[in-house]
């Protein structure tokens, strides 16, 4: 009798404390994680929120606005998330987003990447994964593939090479052109 006992005892903690971690995990997992307090580990040496730059050179305005910019003092790079860069010239303007990038800080050459979409005052649209801007060459350029639309015209490449000084732009790669008459009708 006093085995049977025992071993209803024994029995009865062990489902006490099957029952007891059941209800924990389950708890547990219907409680939303938490976000950590304070700021995350990062090993930038400024963090700036809602960042915005502006500068004007030979008759061209240029604003760049990022949610966020984490800047790296000993590589001369910030690091931008949500990027937004706006160019006005007198008789055109341009506007180039994208999710993530790079400005460094010596030649003010910038990369953007990232569903990067570029679009002009004249009805211009460029898509691309990266799109980089070198500013002593007055190069705007992309090794990946690019799309670019306008009143029913698309070309398709696998690079991009515009040169600002000379107004030419080269695309190149295996190119497609689809070309429609009217559009919108």
């Amino acid at each position: 009798m006093r085995t049977r006992f025992v071993a209803a005892a024994i029995l009865g903690m062990v489902v006490v404390f099957v029952f007891a971690v059941a209800g924990t995990l389950i708890a547990k997992s219907r409680v939303p994680p938490s976000e950590p307090v304070g700021t995350v580990a990062s090993s930038a040496d400024l963090r700036i929120k809602e960042a915005q730059i502006e500068e004007v050179t030979g008759g061209v305005r240029w604003r760049l606005k990022a949610e966020q910019a984490l800047v790296f003092e000993q590589e001369g790079r910030t690091a931008l998330k949500k990027i937004a860069v706006s160019v006005v010239q007198r008789d055109r303007s341009w506007t180039i987003v994208g999710e993530e990038g790079d400005l460094f800080r010596q030649t003010s050459n910038v990369e953007i990447r990232r569903n990067v979409v570029l679009t002009s005052s004249d009805g211009l649209q460029l898509e691309t994964s990266v799109l980089r801007w070198q500013g002593a060459e007055g190069r705007l350029w992309t090794d990946a593939p690019v799309r670019l639309s306008r009143d029913g015209a698309v070309v398709n490449g696998t690079a991009l090479d515009v040169r600002v000084g000379d107004e030419r732009t080269t695309v190149a790669g295996r190119v497609r052109a689809t070309f429609t008459r009217n559009p919108g009708r």
